[in-house]
C-alpha cells in the first residue's frame, strides 16, 4: 500500500563514500570543481576559501599583506561598541560641562546663564543623536563595501570556469 502523495526517495549514490573519499577532488560526474579542495571519508567535499577561513585566527588575517581576507565584518560590531561608548562618553562631558557653565553664569549674567543651560539640553541630545546615526552609516558603508568586494571575487572565480 502505497500513497500517492508520498515522495519517492532519493537515488542512491553511483559509488560509496570510501571510494569517493579515494578518487580525490573531483565530483562524481568528474567535472573540476571550483572551492572544492577534496572529498574526505564520508564523501563530503571540503571547502576552501572564505568558508574554510573562518576558523582562522584574527592575527592571521590582520598580517595578511596580500589582503585576501576581510576583517572589517570581524571588527564592524567592535568598531560600533567604542563609537557608541565615545559619544556616550562626550554626550555626558558636554551635557555636564553645558549645564555647569550655566549654572555658573547665572550670577552675572541670568539671562546667558539660562539660555546656555536650555541650548544645551536642547543641542547636545541632537548632536548625540547625529554622531550615532553617522557612526551607524560609516560602519555599514564599510561593511558593504568589503561585502561587494567579496561578492565580486566570488562571481569572478564562477565565471573563470
Amino acid at each position: 500500500m502505497t500513497d500517492a502523495n508520498t515522495p519517492t526517495p532519493p537515488p542512491l549514490p553511483d559509488r560509496p563514500a570510501a571510494e569517493a573519499a579515494r578518487a580525490g577532488a573531483t565530483p562524481a560526474g568528474g567535472e573540476d570543481t571550483v572551492g572544492i579542495a577534496g572529498v574526505d571519508d564520508t564523501g563530503v567535499p571540503r571547502l576552501v576559501g572564505d568558508l574554510d577561513d573562518i576558523g582562522r585566527g584574527f592575527l592571521t588575517a590582520l598580517f595578511d599583506l596580500s589582503f585576501t581576507r576581510f576583517i572589517t565584518r570581524r571588527l564592524a560590531s567592535v568598531f560600533y561598541l567604542v563609537g557608541l561608548v565615545a559619544i556616550g562618553i562626550s554626550f555626558v562631558a558636554a551635557f555636564v560641562g553645558g549645564i555647569v557653565s550655566g549654572i555658573g553664569a547665572l550670577w552675572w549674567n541670568p539671562g546667558g546663564g539660562i539660555a546656555l543651560i536650555v541650548s544645551t539640553i536642547i543641542v547636545v541630545p541632537v548632536l548625540a543623536f547625529l554622531a550615532v546615526v553617522v557612526l551607524r552609516f560609516v560602519i555599514e558603508a564599510g561593511v558593504a563595501l568589503v561585502a561587494i568586494a567579496e561578492n565580486t571575487e566570488r562571481t569572478a572565480a564562477n565565471t573563470r570556469r
